[in-house]
Parts: C-alpha cells; structure tokens; sequence
C-alpha cells in the first residue's frame, strides 16, 4: 500500500473519531448528541394561543422568550366559522355570571333561565346528551338508579320525581357548570352552554314524568276500564 493511501486512510480515520467524539459528549446526560439536520425528522410542535415571536438566531433569545411566554390573536385558520359568529347562538359566547358559591347557586335557581325554547326537538336532543353524560349515574328516568351506582356502590343521588322535582332550571344549568357536592363534578369541558340548556330541558321533562311540562296527565284507568 502506497504512503498516500495510508496518510488518507489515517486522516479519514482521525475525521470519523473527532465526529464521533464531538457527538457524544454533552453536558446534558439526556441529550442525543449532535444531531445532523434533526428538523428532517422531528417536526417541532407548535402551541396554541402562544406568540412564538422573532426568530431568536436574528433577534436573540430573550426577545423570542418572551413573547414566547404571552399569548397572540391569531384570526382562525381559513374555512373555519367561529362559534361566535353564529348571531343566533351569540348569547352562548357570554361570560357565565353566577359565582362558584352558595349565593351564586340561589341567585341561578331565582335569575337564570333558559334561552333556548323548550320543545319535543330540543327535549330530544337533551335526552342523547343525559344518555351519554348523565344516565350512568342518575339513571334512564332520573331515579338515581344508574349502572355507577348499582354496580360501584356509589351514592345514590336525588331522584328527579322525589326531592328534585321542583328543582329550578338555573340551579340544574349551574350544577352543569361547577359540578354539585362531591360525587357530581363539573361538565363545563364537556358540554358547552347549548348542550347543557338542553340536558336542563330533559332534566325538566323527567321532574314532569317523562312528560312536557304543563302537559296533561293522562287519566289513570279504573277498574271497569282495566278489566275490559
């Protein structure tokens, strides 16, 4: 073998050495090490609401760090129609104004009321709703007989025919809102305010037996009836 190739063989040797050296140390145990071109094959995660700033290579890194730290406006992305530019369902986008506090739930039962009018449809889609965030602990008809309860010894709320029967709207909307004693806990991450008027809605119909309030009881049949 000539002198050269032994000196290139050398030299490529020794580069390959110093990569793999400079690659493995590190102050940081964790870290991988040099990484080459690593935005090749990790995609950096970007935050909502967060005001990623100036390119710290041009503007420093203090400058990128805070306004990293405060949140932007950023206008939603293109195609998508904003809850709140449904006028229709504007009032839904409001602050709730009743307070986690004992007050604040007596002031709801008295003040607050539904803005959505109570009908067959809007009963309907409550009860979809109640099935799926409801019924497995207050029951199907609101007796507090739900499967948590039956088979995990949980304890039996209230039912909706007996000491919550005339349990006022705001009061149902706003233990929706902030959960109620230790065993109920908030659904406001859930439902948002539309669904949890509509759940109020069933609610009501189950205190009123499954039937619309105000709607007749139909007549109990006597014995000459049931006999024939």
């Amino acid at each position: 073998m000539s002198k050269r190739k032994h000196t290139t063989g050398l030299a490529l040797g020794s580069l390959a050495a110093t990569v793999l050296l400079l690659a493995s140390c590190g102050g940081d145990p964790n870290s991988p090490g040099v990484e080459y071109m690593p935005d090749m094959y990790r995609s950096p995660a970007v935050e909502a609401y967060v005001d990623y700033g100036q390119d710290p290579y041009h503007y420093g890194e203090d400058v990128a760090k805070e306004q990293r730290e405060r949140q932007s406006a950023r206008l939603p992305a293109a195609g998508t129609i904003p809850f709140s530019q449904d006028p229709a369902k504007a009032q839904f986008n409001m602050p709730y104004p009743y307070p986690h506090t004992v007050e604040g739930y007596e002031a709801a039962g008295l003040n607050l009321k539904s803005p959505i009018a109570m009908t067959a449809e809007t009963v309907e889609q409550g009860k979809v709703i109640y099935v799926k965030f409801c019924q497995h602990c207050h029951g199907e008809k609101g007796e507090g007989d739900g499967a948590v309860v039956k088979n995990g010894n949980y304890p039996q709320p209230p039912s909706y025919t007996g000491p919550l029967k005339d349990l006022p709207e705001g009061k149902i909307f706003h233990s929706l809102v902030y959960g109620k004693n230790i065993a109920m806990g908030s659904h406001a991450s859930q439902l948002n305010k539309e669904e949890r008027w509509l759940v109020t809605h069933y609610v009501k119909y189950l205190q009123n037996g499954g039937q619309m309030p105000g709607a007749a009881a139909a007549p109990a049949a006597d014995s000459t009836t049931a006999a024939l």
